[in-house]
C-alpha cells in the first residue's frame, strides 16, 4: 500500500496519547504519515513533538463532569474547532481518522463525518466516554479493550483488540517467590491524595507487625518532601520518589501493584502479568475506572477498594492476607496475563489501511 496521511484524534492525558503514539509509529513503520490535531494544554503538546509527528492546535475543553462556565466556554469554542479541523482535513487530505475518544477527539471527529472520511476509533475504558458513544454511530470501527464496552457500538463495527501497550510490559517474566513481598504503589504522574494519605497511615502499622513488606511508592511532586522524610524515619525498607522513569522495571520487581484503574495502567498490568489492588478514581467520567476495576476483578486479575475505603488499616489487612497466601497472588497474576492483548498497535494499523482502501 502506498504511503498515506492518517489523522490521529484525541488528546488531554497520557492515556489517551500513548496508545496513539504506539498506532503511529506502526503506520511510519509501514510508510505513511500520520499528522495529529490536539490542544496546547494536553499531553500531546510534549509527548508528539518529541516522536517526530506534526501536530497542529485547536482550543477545546472538557464537558462532561464539567462546571457551567467550562461547558459554556466548550460549547462556544467547538464551532471554530470544529472549522479548524475540517480545514485541516481539506489541506493534508489523509486517507482516515484515528480516534481515542475524548473531547480533544470532539472536532477531528465531527469534520471527519462531515467531510465523509473514514473513521476507526478505540475505546479503551469498559464504559465508554461521551464522545466515543455518539461517535461510535457512525464509527467504521470501535476497537475495544472490554467486553463490557461491546453494548454501545453497532456490533458490525465491533473488534476486541485491547490497548496499545509498551513491549517493555509484555517483555516482563513472572515473579518468582522471595522472602520479602514488594509492593509498588502509583497515583500517576501526578501522584495521588487518596494514596498518599493511606500509605502514611500504613507505614507505622508496619513498623508494629512482623511483615516483610518493601514499599516502592510513587507519591508526584507536590508531597514528595514530606513523605520522603516521614518513610525515612520508618527504617522500613523500600523508598518514595516523586516520579518513577522505568515503570516496566518497577512492575518487573512488583509481587503487588497498588494503583488506580486507568485504562493504560490496566493494560499494563495484563501485559506485565501483575496482580494489583485497584482503587478507581471516583470522579472519572462515567465512573470508568470504577467499570475497568470490576472487569479486573471479575477476571480474577485484581482486588478493589473505593477510594473512601483506602485506608491504612485496610490495606495491612489486605497486604497481611496476601503475604500468607502467595499462591493466591500467582493466580491473580496468571488470570492478569490471560488478559494480556499483544498487537494492538498493529491491528489498529491493520484496519486503518483497510478502511483507507475502501474509500
Amino acid at each position: 500500500m502506498a504511503g498515506k496521511r492518517f489523522l490521529m484524534a484525541g488528546g488531554g492525558t497520557g492515556g489517551h496519547v500513548m496508545p496513539l503514539l504506539a498506532v503511529s509509529d506502526c503506520l511510519r513503520q509501514r510508510g505513511h504519515a500520520p499528522y495529529f490535531i490536539g490542544t496546547r494544554n494536553g499531553f500531546e503538546a510534549k509527548l508528539v513533538p518529541q516522536h517526530g509527528y506534526p501536530l497542529e492546535f485547536i482550543d477545546i475543553g472538557g464537558f462532561q463532569g464539567a462546571g457551567l462556565s467550562r461547558k459554556l466556554k466548550t460549547a462556544l469554542q467547538l464551532p471554530a474547532s470544529v472549522s479548524r479541523c475540517f480545514s485541516s482535513i481539506g489541506t493534508n487530505r489523509p486517507a482516515a481518522c484515528f480516534s481515542l475518544g475524548g473531547y480533544v477527539a470532539a472536532p477531528p471527529m465531527a469534520a471527519s463525518f462531515l467531510r465523509g472520511l473514514p473513521v476507526a476509533l478505540m475505546e479503551p475504558n469498559a464504559m465508554p466516554g461521551l464522545v466515543n458513544r455518539i461517535a461510535g454511530r457512525f464509527a467504521r470501527k470501535a476497537l475495544l479493550s472490554f467486553y463490557e464496552a461491546a453494548k454501545c457500538f453497532p456490533q458490525n463495527s465491533v473488534e476486541f483488540t485491547g490497548l496499545p501497550v509498551r513491549d517493555a510490559f509484555f517483555n516482563i517474566q513472572p515473579k518468582p517467590r522471595e522472602e520479602w513481598l514488594t509492593v509498588v504503589v502509583t497515583g500517576g504522574s501526578q501522584g495521588s491524595q487518596t494514596l498518599n494519605r493511606g500509605l502514611r497511615e500504613l507505614w507505622p502499622l508496619l513498623q508494629d507487625s512482623q511483615l516483610q513488606i518493601r514499599i516502592i511508592h510513587q507519591c508526584g511532586t507536590r508531597e514528595e518532601a514530606a513523605l520522603k522524610g516521614l518513610f525515612s524515619a520508618t527504617g522500613l525498607p523500600g523508598e518514595v520518589k516523586a516520579f518513577i522513569d522505568d515503570m516496566p522495571a518497577a512492575f518487573a520487581a512488583a509481587d503487588l501493584v497498588v494503583c488506580r484503574a486507568g485504562a493504560g495502567t490496566v493494560g499494563e498490568l495484563a501485559a506485565s502479568g501483575r496482580p494489583a489492588l485497584l482503587v478507581p478514581f471516583p470522579f472519572a467520567a462515567d465512573d470508568h475506572q470504577t467499570k475497568n476495576a470490576q472487569a479486573a476483578v471479575r477476571a480474577g486479575a485484581s482486588l478493589m477498594l473505593r477510594d473512601f475505603e483506602f485506608t491504612g488499616i485496610r490495606l495491612l489487612e489486605i497486604l497481611n492476607a496476601l503475604s500468607s497466601d502467595r499462591d493466591r497472588l500467582e493466580t491473580m497474576a496468571a488470570h492478569a496475563r490471560a488478559l494480556q492483548s499483544p498487537g494492538a498497535a498493529a491491528r489498529a494499523a491493520d484496519i486503518l489501511e483497510e478502511i483507507a482502501l475502501k474509500q
